[in-house]
């Protein structure tokens, strides 16, 4: 198990320091432990950071936008071209520079072309993230021909009647972009009795499958009943929780996340799908990370301290095994630095800020040669948004202002 993450060895407090015989010696341990970050004035780290993600968003750009005569192959937000867009979007937030916008809606507009064959309907691999991002770049940029045109694309969208649930390729996706839109365009973009019908199918399919479960609500994607974020339970609960749901469906919500905690691993880890004894996986994707920030909105969303307390204690498994040897937000060291963001986000307790910081700090030190060095997984696409350093600068970017960071795709 342990060949999958880095022993955390950092601080686990701001004041704490490491280990007097960890902190004296020169073992390999010891020389990742980023403590000169770490001991960076707010605003130094903050300046870093941002210089970092630039720099790293100017890499993306070239290596997936550029140096592919801007033609890409990939038109999803996940590995391919609207990652680099959706990149280029938050470095217009952070930065205010118009080139970042420009760019976002070039990029957008050549996947557009290219996802008119796609069969996907998501906001991360589909339709929907090209059409909703180009009408949110298009608003920012006071282009309101463009926004028309894009919301028409959008509303032109047909869900397959086999369409899966999950997040990366099914009805909760959909729903995703519909949410995006509203929440950047504005409420009732996409109206509630059109989310409602797409809802009415999702719990409808949730209630059939538990029937044969323990879980009010469950769901299949490729014969498996995932629990994660993108294929399964957290990722559509995720979702399900910003819809205005009935009282029955909103008992539903609760009872079937009270059934994930109750059979969590005594890890505090959660399986990656009903019925997996592998304690193994600590990604967004699968396991605790991901599962942690479902809780986490549970908690916003219902006031519930069951909620919160599973959250915290998702979050001690993301700190104790989530240095991954990976460096994207899908299951890397970037997407498991989110935990502690919302963590920080819901309680206000500034050791979860450290602990982000640490993560972030971790990543920045040492990324870059232990990728050079093969002892940290680049990715398999490893200049996208969720499997490369596409994730990181857009971590980096977040971490100038940790209030208001969300995890890319999932947090709105």
């Amino acid at each position: 198990m342990a060949d999958r993450f880095f022993p955390n060895q950092m601080p686990r407090f701001p004041a704490e320091a490491p280990p007097d015989e960890l902190a004296s010696s020169h073992s390999y341990s010891a020389t990742l432990i980023p403590t000169e970050l770490l001991s960076l004035p707010d605003a130094a780290l903050s300046d870093r950071l941002r210089q970092a993600a630039l720099n790293l968003k100017e890499t993306v750009v070239r290596e997936t936008w550029t140096l592919s005569g801007r033609h890409p192959q990939d038109n999803t937000l996940y590995t391919g071209a609207l990652g680099t867009a959706f990149l280029a979007l938050k470095s217009f937030f952070v930065s205010k520079n118009e080139n970042d916008l420009k760019l976002c809606s070039e990029i957008v507009t050549a996947c557009e072309s290219l996802s008119k064959t796609s069969r996907h309907v998501t906001f991360i691999c589909g339709r929907a993230g090209v059409c909703a991002l180009g009408a949110v770049a298009a608003k920012f940029a006071n282009d309101g021909r463009l926004v028309d045109h894009y919301l028409a694309k959008f509303k032109d969208i047909k869900l397959p009647s086999d369409l899966p649930n999950e997040l990366l390729y099914g009805r909760a996706g959909f729903l995703w972009a519909c949410l995006f839109l509203n929440k950047h365009i504005g409420q009732n973009t996409i109206s509630n009795n059109f989310m409602r019908s797409v809802v009415d199918e999702v719990i409808e399919a949730g209630r059939t499958l538990g029937e044969k479960s323990k879980s009010p609500l469950m769901y299949e994607w490729h014969g498996k009943k995932y629990w994660g974020a993108a294929h399964g339970l957290a990722g559509i609960m995720h979702v399900l929780m910003d819809m205005e749901l009935k009282p029955d469906e909103v008992e539903d919500v609760k009872n079937t996340l009270r059934y994930m905690i109750k059979n969590r691993f005594p890890s505090g880890n959660y399986p990656s799908s009903e019925g997996s004894e592998s304690d193994r996986l600590v990604h967004w994707c699968h396991g605790a990370p991901g599962v942690a920030l479902t809780l986490g909105k549970a908690a916003e969303v219902f006031g519930d301290d069951e909620f919160l307390q599973a959250a915290i204690d998702a979050g001690e498994v993301v700190w104790n095994r989530g240095l991954l040897k990976r460096v994207g937000i899908c299951h890397g060291i970037s997407g498991n630095t989110y935990v502690f963001l919302s963590l920080y986000r819901l309680t206000g307790d500034l050791m979860y800020l450290h602990r982000a910081k640490a993560f972030a700090c971790f990543l920045h030190q040492n990324a870059e040669k232990l990728i050079s060095e093969g002892k940290m997984h680049s990715g398999d696409r490893p200049y996208s948004l969720f499997e490369g350093i596409g994730g990181m600068a857009y971590l980096f970017f977040d971490m100038v202002e940790p209030n208001a960071a969300k995890f890319p795709s999932y947090e709105l």
